[in-house]
């Protein structure tokens, strides 16, 4: 199943905490809090929304960073992903 967000949404999916250190300390904690880096997997049309013209600045493949608390999660083929305005990518992380 392919997800096609419509409008100014951006399909994300989340990238998984890091739990060790570089230097190998392994950090219980951090799974815990889910990181807000996602990956673009599908970004829509754009177009007028609302009466503005919104022109869509992220690709699919690109790596984000985005509001904590924002979109709505979504489960498909035993994949989550994150259902987000534009407006709620913070970030491009190249």
């Amino acid at each position: 199943m392919k997800l096609s967000p419509l409008g100014d949404r951006v399909v994300l999916k989340q990238l998984e905490a890091e739990e060790t250190t570089k230097s190998g300390i392994v950090l219980p904690g951090q799974s815990k809090e889910k990181p807000q880096q996602a990956e673009v997997i599908a970004v829509g049309p754009g177009g007028v929304i609302d009466g503005k013209e919104v022109v869509m600045q992220v690709k699919a493949g690109q790596t984000v960073i985005y509001s904590k608390y924002a979109g709505t999660e979504v489960k498909i083929d035993d994949e989550e992903y994150i259902i987000v305005k534009q407006s709620d990518v913070l970030a491009v992380i190249e």
